[in-house]
């Protein structure tokens, strides 16, 4: 007998990530995550923007549904962004983790500007 899928976040999560990063070197007619890479990083960043104004608009018009749907195209988006720049999901986790229990206030003064 087959389990099923572990459907945690972070498992879905990971999941999708294997399969992004396994169309990085795709062929960009069959694979729209593969034609994203070869428009390479600022397609790819600018995407993610359009991803998450759209999830402001749908929030500031109340539509919870949409926010939903355009949310989940901002996460795609955004692992599309942490793989361009050979970022895995751990790392964010790791870097949540690390926030913690700390205030917003006292993480945001620990911050280092480039």
């Amino acid at each position: 007998m087959t389990s099923a899928p572990d459907t945690s976040a972070s498992a879905v999560i990971d999941r999708l990530f294997a399969v992004i990063e396994s169309r990085r070197h795709g062929d960009p007619a069959t694979s729209h995550t593969a034609r994203l890479f070869a428009k390479g990083t600022r397609k790819i960043a600018q995407k993610t923007g359009e991803e998450a104004v759209e999830v402001v608009i749908e929030a500031v018009r109340g539509k919870r549904d949409r926010i939903i749907e355009e949310s989940a195209d901002l996460m795609y988006h955004l692992l599309v962004l942490w793989a361009d720049a050979h970022i895995r999901p751990a790392d964010v986790l790791e870097e949540l983790v690390r926030r913690e229990g700390m205030s917003g206030i006292a993480e945001k003064a620990s911050r280092t500007e480039d």
